[in-house]
């Protein structure tokens, strides 16, 4: 192909989810003149992963999940991930802040409200642990204004729903941070690709990508299907220089097709889910937080109990859950025939080892895909003794594909988080797995700029520092982090305030 032609793109993101949209904005922020195009199968952005009802929102930010704080063999709690975690929420909050700031996204209230964010857990040997956890954690700069009560009139003060009705001599604990966030990531992926498209984007929805492949140049043919009904040339091949594949539960096969070694030994194992959501007034008026929970023996960590207030398009809800099931699906509007038809002579061996090693995960999620409504009711009661059935529907969350990846013991292994794959050229990359996902976007495609385009990180560097000061240092106790959280906390409170 003639590459002077006017199919001719310097990117291509693949998906119209949170994470081309990070990626997308900051390729525009940084390099302006660059030509975007982005391909969505759907009839519109944002309906995945990235749409409020499919995933909890909660701004992964590690303040109140217990999976990211596990306790080690002598007792003390490993908060490596969880600081980890929280410094990489810190980049999106940071990235956010500039785009608002800068008039290019609406104000935070618009995909952003105040929510604390808690643990709650029952059981004294529970509510041990999660007193050392929060002795751990709020040593550090990032956590210090996490509280701890085991005292159940402080606990109904934060959420009275935990409390109400509960047995009087049952231990329980609760830990606060009044900081946390409820994130609206359909609105926030809107609103960026909206802004890309003013400043030169290209957005074609109902165009699903159905190969990559790569020229002799390095760049890449990127066929694409037009699945309107009215469509006058359904299939056309776009070349790019570079591919983002950022299609959530669609980009381990999309991945398969472009042929690339980095990703044969990868596997797909995919999660379905069910929350529980109620609109009753009464109810929401008395629950603002969101609320983790820990999780059941052999449990996902995408399927730890939590009650949420939701805030999706102005709207405040609560919902309940998840409860785990299965589906060969990657995607909530994909096939049954995802999962086969992922499976290549590379990754056999992955996805059998990993399989036989996570047999409790199956024996789980059998038990969940049984369980009748009034068995997932008994879950909520666990947390708000005072729910009544009638007060609550179910309604059906997004598809989760968890990675699974070589292991030279187990032949594969499975991995609860994300993973970036790029190329080794750099002119592909992909990400691959489920939560903290959309939380950490804006870290997630930083390190994807830094992989492929190494020629121009030292022009970039401090452009992206600009962006997201964060990225400059690993001390969050410096005065100029300290300013930085600050701006952060301002950006809350207006949307605390106008939420």
């Amino acid at each position: 192909m003639d590459r002077t032609k006017k199919n001719n793109v310097d990117v291509v993101l693949v998906g119209g989810g949170i994470m081309s949209a990070t990626l997308g904005t900051l390729i525009s922020l940084l390099e302006p003149t660059w030509k975007i195009e982005i391909f969505e199968r759907l009839d519109g952005v944002a309906l995945e992963s990235s749409n409020p009802w499919n995933n909890a929102g909660t701004g992964h930010a590690a303040l109140c999940e217990l999976n990211y704080t596990p306790e080690r063999p002598d007792g003390s709690i490993d908060t490596t991930k969880a600081v980890k975690i929280n410094e990489q929420f810190q980049v999106s909050r940071e990235f956010w802040h500039h785009l608002t700031s800068a008039g290019l996204l609406p104000e935070a209230s618009t995909y952003m409200s105040r929510t604390p964010h808690m643990t709650f857990v029952r059981g004294e040997a529970n509510v041990d642990y999660l007193r050392r956890r929060h002795a751990a954690l709020s040593a550090h700069p990032l956590f210090s204004d996490l509280e701890f009560s085991d005292d159940p009139a402080v606990i109904a003060q934060w959420a009275p729903l935990l409390v109400a009705e509960r047995a009087d001599d049952e231990p329980i604990a609760a830990t606060r941070a009044a900081s946390g966030t409820d994130v609206d990531f359909g609105s926030l992926t809107r609103s960026m690709l909206r802004h890309l498209v003013d400043h030169g984007a290209t957005l074609a929805t109902q165009h699903e990508v159905k190969n990559l492949r790569r020229r002799k140049d390095g760049t890449w043919d990127v066929k694409v299907r037009d699945t309107s009904w009215n469509a006058k040339d359904p299939v056309r091949t776009v070349n790019a220089r570079f591919v983002f594949v950022g299609a959530g539960g669609g980009a381990l096969p999309l991945l398969q097709r472009s042929g690339i070694p980095e990703i044969k030994g990868y596997g797909g194992f995919p999660i379905s889910g069910q929350f529980l959501r109620t609109t009753n007034p009464v109810i929401v008026a008395q629950h603002h937080a969101k609320v983790y929970g820990k999780a059941d023996v052999g449990a996902p960590p995408m399927s730890v109990p939590h009650l949420d207030t939701r805030v999706v398009d102005g709207e405040t809800s609560v919902m309940f859950g998840p409860y785990a099931g299965f589906s060969t699906k990657y995607l909530k509007q994909g096939s049954l025939l995802d999962l086969f038809t992922s499976i290549r002579p590379g990754n056999i061996v992955t996805m059998a080892g990993a399989g036989l090693d996570n047999m409790d995960l199956t024996a789980y999620l059998v038990s969940e895909v049984t369980k009748s409504f009034d068995a997932k009711f008994r879950s909520l009661r666990q947390f708000m003794p005072t729910a009544r059935p009638e007060d609550w529907e179910l309604i059906t969350a997004g598809q989760r594909v968890q990675v699974m990846k070589r292991d030279p013991k187990k032949g594969g292994r499975l991995e609860f988080g994300t993973d970036v794959v790029t190329g080794a050229d750099g002119t592909i990359a992909g990400l691959l797995g489920a939560s903290p996902g959309a939380s950490t976007a804006a870290w997630a495609m930083v390190d994807v700029l830094e992989r492929c385009f190494p020629e121009h990180r030292a022009a970039w560097r401090p452009r992206l520092a600009a962006i997201a000061p964060s990225l400059a240092t690993d001390d969050w106790d410096t005065p100029a982090e300290r300013e930085s959280l600050e701006a952060l906390a301002e950006l809350d409170e207006v949307g605390a305030a106008d939420a």
